[in-house]
């Protein structure tokens, strides 16, 4: 504005020059946006909505929870778990889904156990599949009660929620009725997960553990239907009220990639840091040894101060240490990694 003064002030005099200042300025103004008005370039990462939330109601997810914790100890073959799924069936039938039991008899160090995987199907344009999981059995303990309020509770309740919101985009009334999403999905609830002995690897081999999971890869391939498996995303331990997710090493990084991404696009690369983490084994690793993309979202930093596992496998695995929010922080990454997931799949 300095030079415009100037050029204007040598080209006339006395009293004139306060008029022909007033039209400089106007002229200036109006020849270029002031910088308010001037819009900015962002990159897609800052277009990103980190206010977006979906349909996902952490306080329904917590209350999934609790009422798992309030059928007490439910290992597999235990008359709890029982109790356990007959909730768990009845909530994905009530959203509209098509629900079955997928039964098997396994030798454990504990004898021949019936499990009972549960499987809720929402139809997709493909029939090839995305299915994301969950275990909703709790590790079997003399010593203490163990309720697995996150072990095992969290996930599954954020799973059931996650089941309700997909279901209900095609339900009449809702603004997407109708509109089918690209991929079928299976909301798989696993039974066996945990090992009957104290120690993962301690028995049968190191097979003590993951009975579910295996079993339904062993069944996919024996009916050749493997290969319409797509992508698995695997929740578990996923309540904590310090939620804190890092990357779990052994999952498809390009999985990792959607579903971190979009959490630090939502603002949640706190409860998503960028560090890797390696579980070891998991519900996901029989689907990776398959072939098939799978992603852990595990919190194994579960304790009485950040970075501390105190709380896992222990009696302080109760309701008083999951928290909605973090529900809520999960159910809306996951669903809103979905869309990004489903254009990378070939």
């Amino acid at each position: 504005m300095r030079l415009r003064i100037a050029d204007c002030g040598l080209r006339i005099a006395g009293l004139l020059i306060a008029a022909f200042l007033f039209a400089c300025a106007d002229g200036a103004g109006s020849s270029k946006p002031s910088v308010e008005n001037t819009p900015v370039l962002k990159t897609d990462a800052e277009k990103e909505d980190k206010t977006k939330k979906t349909a996902f109601d952490g306080e329904r997810a917590f209350n999934h929870v609790k009422a798992q914790v309030e059928f007490g100890p439910h290992p597999a073959g235990s008359p709890a778990i029982e109790k356990t799924r007959e909730y768990i069936v009845r909530e994905l039938k009530g959203y509209g889904l098509k629900t079955t039991l997928d039964e098997f008899a396994e030798n454990t160090p504990r004898g021949k156990i019936k499990f009972k995987n549960v499987i809720a199907e929402l139809p997709g344009e493909s029939p090839d599949v995305v299915i994301i999981a969950s275990h909703y059995d709790t590790k079997p303990f003399k010593e203490f009660t163990f309720v697995g309020a996150n072990d095992g509770g969290s996930s599954t309740g954020a799973l059931l929620e996650i089941a309700r919101v997909m279901a209900a985009e095609s339900q009449p009334g809702n603004q997407d009725a109708g509109r089918k999403r690209k991929f079928t999905y299976w909301f798989v609830f696993f039974d066996g997960e945990e090992a009957f002995c104290h120690e993962w690897s301690e028995c049968l081999n190191g097979n003590d553990h993951t009975y579910g999971s295996r079993y339904m890869v062993e069944r996919l391939k024996k009916e050749k239907q493997l290969g319409s498996v797509k992508a698995m995303i695997l929740l578990d331990m996923i309540g904590d009220r310090d939620l804190t997710v890092p990357r779990e090493g052994g999952s498809s990084q390009w999985l990792v990639e959607a579903i971190w991404g979009t959490a630090g696009r939502l603002g949640h690369a706190k409860e998503f840091p960028d560090r890797p983490f390696e579980v070891g084994d998991d519900d996901h690793m029989p689907f990776l040894r398959a072939g098939v993309p799978a992603v852990d979202v595990i919190d194994f930093e579960y304790g009485s101060s950040p970075g501390e596992n105190d709380y896992w496998h222990t009696k302080e695995d109760t309701l008083d240490k999951i928290s909605p929010r973090s529900l809520k922080i999960i159910g809306d990454v996951i669903l809103l990694s979905l869309p990004r997931i489903e254009t990378q799949i070939r």
